[in-house]
């Protein structure tokens, strides 16, 4: 077993936020080490000719003998309980009085010196990220953007050394080894199935994604999924609601944001007081309304102008590969969800832009489901959609939980199945790709899959409008 010398802090994994977390140690001049569970990791030579003087291990983590480390710094994709590291997660390091085995947001958080404004969920943490950068943007606050999203929060610090508020969208992985975030405005979006091959069972899961509101001051959940709501644990002292149910009469409540209408028009609302007709929005589907919602409660909170924030809903179209509308080709709207991994965003979408159609959603699903329960999509389909066209590793299990509530069709790949759409699709139907799993089984990633659908529907509206 090789020794770690004392006093070292371990650096473990090498991807974006592990070659942030070594900028940061170099930076303050601590001493570390470097550790990857693979024998080559991507980048290994550029890191080797940055820290020439620092020892790099790759390979298993059983091999070092970390008794006598500092620290132990994990990037987001590595399991803190790893073989190898078993039992220092409940190891308290004496000298910050945190676990021995933390993340890069535990780093962060000590050196930041500016508010947090952290948003976390199964889905749409990327939406809502960006909106209330946006709003901070219009509104003349110098904010920093990153996290889980784009850049890595540890560089933040250097990028934007001088901003006013740091907004952050964090993954499970990255709170799991967050001991106190101590956010100005924490959001939880939404809970859906995911990531249990990682945290296990759903308690887990939840447990993870709950850290969000450690030592937080102002809340903001999802009215409607009490699993959103902190625990009484965390003591918050302000909580507000979002909700896609309309307020009741004569009940004002500033800390609730729902879904209402003033004199038959749709609007977005704080208790009874509408902000904004739905019908300005840039964003399609129900879902983007309720992201609308809670981008104006954080934004609220933290102090925006709210002409500001108006004046970019009506302006935000959405981030590429999320309800993204790629085209409207003979009546017949073409939507990419490709970023709809799991069953909680697929339903999301389905739910959202359903409601809003003419004729019936044509729903494009499939992929590798990692072990997922695909029969919540039923209940929707069954109200929403004409047909469910079924691909990749998953199709079969798919057809199971949907062939009952809704006509369903098997194709080896997804562009065999965008070839079936025509035989389907009437005028005032939607095409939506939100396949509910992963796309790791025929694509490189979830955007590539998405990079196909909108190539395939830009060729077809050329075609359709050269034959017309």
């Amino acid at each position: 077993m090789i020794a770690v010398p004392k006093g070292t802090t371990v650096v473990v994994g090498l991807g974006v936020s592990g070659r942030a977390i070594c900028r940061h140690l170099a930076r303050l001049g601590v001493p570390f080490a470097i550790a990857d569970t693979r024998a080559e990791p991507p980048g290994l030579d550029e890191v080797k000719r940055a820290y020439p003087d620092v020892a790099i291990h790759c390979g298993p983590l059983t091999e070092l003998d970390f008794s006598q480390v500092e620290e132990v710094i994990v990037s987001p994709g590595i399991d803190p309980r790893a073989p190898g590291l078993d039992g220092l997660a409940d190891e308290i390091n004496p000298r910050s009085g945190e676990p021995r085995v933390v993340g890069e947001v535990a780093l962060f958080v000590r050196a930041a010196t500016a508010p947090i404004a952290a948003i976390t969920g199964s889905n749409a943490k990327s939406t809502v990220t960006t909106l209330l950068g946006e709003m901070a943007l219009a509104s003349g606050i110098n904010a920093a953007v990153g996290g889980n999203l784009g850049t890595p929060a540890l560089d933040l610090l250097v990028q934007k050394p001088d901003a006013a508020l740091y907004i952050l969208e964090l993954s499970s992985f990255q709170l799991e080894t967050t001991p106190t975030l101590g956010a100005k405005c924490a959001a939880f979006l939404n809970f859906c199935e995911d990531h249990l091959d990682r945290h296990g069972d759903m308690a887990a899961y939840r447990a993870a994604k709950q850290r969000v509101f450690f030592a937080a001051e102002h809340a903001v959940v999802n009215g409607d999924d009490p699993n959103t709501w902190p625990d009484t644990s965390h003591r918050v002292a302000h909580v507000t609601y979002f909700t896609r149910h309309a307020p009741e009469e004569n009940t004002p409540d500033d800390n609730t944001w729902a879904l209402g209408e003033l004199d038959g028009d749709p609007c977005l609302m704080q208790g009874t007081r509408p902000w904004l007709s739905t019908h300005e929005l840039g964003m399609a589907g129900q879902h983007n309304q309720l992201n609308a919602l809670t981008a104006l409660a954080m934004g609220q909170v933290l102090g925006f102008e709210r002409q500001a924030m108006c004046d970019v809903l009506r302006q935000f179209k959405g981030l590429k590969h999320r309800s993204e509308v790629v085209a409207t080709v003979k009546g017949v709207r073409w939507v990419n969800d490709t970023k709809g991994t799991n069953v909680g965003a697929t339903l999301a979408a389905i739910e959202g832009i359903g409601p809003t159609l003419s004729g019936k959603l044509i729903l494009l699903a499939g992929g590798d489901g990692k072990g997922a329960d695909f029969t919540p999509l039923a209940a929707p389909l069954a109200t929403y959609a004409r047909q469910a066209l079924l691909f990749g590793r998953d199709a079969l299990r798919l057809d199971v939980a949907l062939k009952a509530h809704v006509e369903t069709h098997h194709y080896a790949d997804l562009t065999q199945a965008m070839e079936a759409v025509a035989r389907f699709a009437k005028p005032g139907d939607c095409v939506l790709l939100s396949p509910a799993c992963a796309s790791l089984d025929q694509f490189p990633n979830y955007q590539r899959r998405g990079d196909v659908f909108c190539r395939w529907v830009e060729e077809h509206a050329n075609a359709v409008k050269e034959r017309s």
